[in-house]
């Protein structure tokens, strides 16, 4: 079990600026995202002259306090300097992951160097605690005014940074980040096992079952006419400009829609057992399939793992992840048999060696869950050898004449097979797998 440590948590509101203050927060959008590009353009520069980064002192003294005493860069002074000195600090540090991310030190998937920001994506800016303070239902941000903010729950202390951001549909968020101790749910000694699948999202290891809402493929006709609205409007204009806020909006929501349905299952998982275990799924080597990435993509699996580790973090609960060639849907849960690989569309199916009747993604739940838990089937064997004797019999027939098809091979291109050829099990995977699709249906 987790004990208590500090924890970084974030906190977002929805939060709405007037038509003043969003003048002024589209001056300080652009004066963060001008220090961030001129700091990483000088980078750039020193890198091809084969000289060291620059540090962020440095940074800072040439983009912030150097720059606002010349003439192209002396509007910076209408802001206040807060977000301008976090601009930097997020390119140091987007640095310094790389560096770690291309030596080894910083575990996970590389990361590509920083990139410049662009006016047309997302806009954001952090403040920390000399910049902001908070009142009963607004927000207070340097230079930028008192803004209104829906406070959907409350801040459970005082935050240590906010970000104000402005996404591509123009709303408006304001995160905190607080530092808090991880709490301790009351124990229910239970444990699950989670199979996620594209029919069906989640299927847990008692047989429970939940659907996935799936927003994109419901919106697909609609966001497919909104973007060919799009492709037909002139450049510049301000139609185009509205066709593609249309869009923008539509994406939102169906990124909502999914947010809120991972959120709920994440939470309802996490109050009802001790301990979660998932497969480590490679989800971005399964997108790579151009059937199947559309789907996957919708469903949201990678957020799912990292809201349930968070969540686990948070509330003092286990969360385990077994490796992702574990054959958990090959394989028996009821005697441990391994029955090879199985077609996507085959959802039922009928164990070789006890004639168990499994459903695949059930099957495959429980299988995950005894990773971490073993449990001993020896006696549950042994009794269903004997209730299915012809089972056992014809495939030992089949498999033997199998076996004996690659000796006589062998032979006629004169070696000997004295042992079972390397690829005798492989013959009864396949073997296996013909007899499960015909002969037990």
């Amino acid at each position: 079990m987790i004990g208590l440590k500090k924890l970084k948590l974030r906190y977002k509101y929805r939060c709405y600026p007037n038509l003043i203050q969003k003048i002024n927060l589209a001056k300080l959008f652009g004066c963060t995202r001008v220090v961030w590009n001129d700091g990483l353009a000088y980078c750039i520069q020193e890198f091809k002259s084969a000289k060291k980064k620059p540090t962020n002192s440095e940074l800072q003294k040439v983009f912030i306090t150097q720059a606002k005493k010349t003439i192209e860069r002396s509007w910076l002074t209408e802001i206040s300097v807060v977000p301008l000195q976090q601009s930097l600090n997020d390119l140091h540090q987007a640095y310094q992951n790389f560096f770690n991310s291309a030596t080894g030190k910083r575990k996970g998937m590389k990361i590509k160097s920083p990139k410049f920001k662009k006016r047309k994506s997302k806009q954001t800016a952090r403040f920390t605690k000399i910049g902001f303070k908070l009142s009963q239902d607004k927000v207070y941000l340097a230079k930028i005014g008192k803004i209104k903010v829906a406070w959907s729950r409350p801040l459970p202390i005082e935050p240590t940074s906010v970000t104000i951001i402005k996404d591509s549909a123009n709303r408006y968020f304001l995160s905190f980040v607080i530092e808090t101790s991880a709490e301790t749910l009351p124990k229910t000694d239970n444990s699950i096992g989670i199979d996620l699948g594209i029919s069906t999202f989640a299927t847990l290891n008692n047989g429970q079952k939940f659907e996935a809402p799936k927003p994109l493929k419901k919106n697909l006709k609609k966001l497919a006419k909104f973007q060919r609205q799009l492709a037909q409007k002139i450049p510049g204009s301000k139609r185009r400009e509205k066709a593609k806020l249309r869009v923008a909006k539509l994406h939102a929501k169906i990124t909502d829609i999914r947010t809120d349905f991972l959120h709920q299952l994440s939470t309802k998982l996490i109050r009802e057992y001790d301990t979660i275990v998932l497969e480590d799924l490679n989800v971005s080597g399964m997108v790579k399939n151009r059937k199947l990435a559309k789907a996957i993509s919708d469903l949201g699996w990678r957020m799912f793992r990292t809201l349930l580790e968070t969540k686990c973090q948070k509330y003092g609960r286990e969360f385990r992840v077994i490796n992702r060639w574990e054959p958990t849907s090959q394989k028996c849960s009821h005697c441990g048999f391994r029955g090879g690989k199985k077609e996507l569309n085959v959802r039922e199916w009928n164990c070789l060696k006890c004639g168990t009747h499994h459903d695949r993604d059930v099957n495959a739940a429980v299988n995950i869950l005894e990773v971490v838990q073993l449990r001993t089937k020896v006696e549950v064997i042994e009794t269903k050898v004997l209730e299915s004797p012809v089972q056992l019999s014809l495939f030992n027939i089949v498999a033997d004449g199998q076996l004996e098809t690659e000796q006589k091979r062998a032979l006629s291109k004169g070696k000997t097979c004295r042992k079972k050829p390397a690829n005798c099990d492989e013959m009864l995977t396949r073997f296996e797998s013909f007899k499960q699709l015909n002969l037990f249906d």
